[in-house]
């Protein structure tokens, strides 16, 4: 069992930064892929970026690209998303998730993950 905790959401001006972490318990969090998602009252919930369990390689959503970063730090066993450039419509609950253990492809795939956290909100003012 997985249990993650994000942090680090808020409110910001257009432009701005921030940058949201994941706690994530247990010691196999090394071997895990490990994605960000965010989800609009109303609307579906969309994929944002991931990273592959080994960390060489990530994948993001067209509208974040060049604008959001995903990193992790093993000892810490912590997962962060550094967002730059924040626009109006990047407001939204931001979820942390985890897959199974050595679990490649399909990254953008809300279904092959199996942990969640509880979210985490993100404002962006005009």
């Amino acid at each position: 069992q997985v249990q993650l905790v994000e942090s680090g959401g808020g409110l910001v001006q257009a432009g701005g930064s921030l940058r949201l972490s994941c706690a994530a318990s247990g010691r196999t969090f090394s071997s895990r892929a490990m994605g960000w998602f965010r989800q609009v009252p109303g609307k579906a919930r969309e994929f944002v970026v991931a990273e592959s369990w080994t960390g060489g390689s990530t994948y993001s959503a067209d509208s974040v690209k060049g604008r959001f970063g995903i990193s992790r730090d093993n000892a810490k066993n912590t997962l962060y998303l550094q967002m730059n450039s924040l626009k109006p419509e990047d407001t939204a609950v931001y979820y942390c998730a985890a897959r199974a253990a050595y679990y490649n492809g399909r990254y953008t795939d809300e279904d092959t993950y199996a942990y969640w956290g509880q979210g985490t909100q993100v404002t962006v003012s005009s």
